[in-house]
């Protein structure tokens, strides 16, 4: 008897609940399924992301991105958001989500933002060394430079030598000295000398050596000499400051101490290094300022090879 009353109670209670069990199976189904649309990320297309980005959308549709993508690049397709990713979230709330998107921001991580540049330009041969770059090993991102929403060459955010200048400020001030190349006169760009991209060459230069890469303009250098300086064929910059010195000729120190750096041992004559005591106050009577007409180039004019002189003579 126990037992059948105890079977009567369970049916009767799971005819009780059923309904409700019923609604509420159907009520998770039907949340499920509008959490899964929201989450669900799809594009909404340029016309969408003109109505609050005007000005954006604007200077995008002028752009050499722009123009040279109408047929063969995703621009075309999905416009804005092949670069910032699709716009779903973004719009439902009424302009907020941004976490969704690649906004090109400080808030982001540099690798995030250059991988977008990268899905399009990762085959273009000036990027190839990009991964062992110094640039990218310091945290610079393909937009802290460029951006696609203009229509200059190169898409620099700024001309160079400015763009450059702007991180690197010691170079900016070397620029400014009395002896510099003309990078800020616009005759030379840091470009013509550095891979900014990246390169297997020291300070990401161009060529394979220092030397390499300045014999491309000052060919008359290079020789080969009967009688070569050794500091000329292991690297030019132990006598020169290539961005800008206030010394004669991008030289690092003046003229003779500059020399003297190396030969301090006379050979047929002193070579001894000048102090200011011993250049400017010496005797009334004799050697009074050493300095005037005692260059070393005034005898030693081919400094840079001979193939006459071991001594470099005129």
């Amino acid at each position: 008897m126990r037992r059948y009353l105890c079977l009567l109670t369970a049916v009767l209670m799971l005819v009780f609940w059923a309904p409700y069990l019923l609604s509420a199976a159907k009520n998770d189904k039907s949340s499920v399924g509008t959490s899964a649309a929201k989450d669900d990320k799809t594009y909404v297309g340029t016309k969408t992301c003109r109505m609050c980005h005007e000005p954006q959308t604007k200077s995008l549709s002028r752009s050499l991105h722009w123009k040279q993508g109408i047929k063969n690049s995703p621009l075309a397709d999905k416009g804005c958001e092949t670069c910032h990713g699709p716009g779903s979230t973004h719009v439902r709330a009424g302009g907020g989500a941004v976490k969704d998107l690649i906004t090109f921001t400080r808030h982001e991580r540099p690798e995030d933002k250059s991988r977008v540049c990268l899905n399009c330009h990762e085959n273009s041969p000036s990027i190839s060394a990009w991964d062992s770059s110094l640039h990218k090993k310091n945290d610079v991102s393909c937009e802290d430079c460029h951006t696609i929403h203009t229509n200059s060459r190169l898409n620099l955010k700024k001309p160079q030598p400015g763009m450059c200048t702007s991180c690197h400020k010691e170079q900016r001030s070397q620029l400014t000295r009395q002896s510099h190349h003309p990078i800020a006169e616009g005759k030379v760009k840091c470009t013509d000398c550095h891979s900014t991209h990246g390169g297997f060459g020291r300070h990401m230069l161009i060529a394979d050596s220092v030397p390499d890469l300045c014999y491309t303009c000052h060919a008359e250098k290079k020789g080969p000499y009967a009688f070569e300086h050794p500091p000329v064929v292991e690297n030019c910059s132990t006598c020169h400051q290539s961005h800008g010195s206030n010394h004669n000729g991008l030289l690092t120190s003046k003229v003779p101490q500059l020399c003297q750096g190396c030969h301090n041992i006379g050979a047929g004559h002193t070579s001894r290094a000048y102090t200011k005591q011993h250049g400017f106050l010496g005797e009334a009577t004799a050697n009074k300022n050493k300095y005037f007409a005692r260059g070393c180039l005034n005898c030693h004019g081919n400094v840079h090879g001979s193939n006459r002189s071991p001594m470099f003579l005129r």
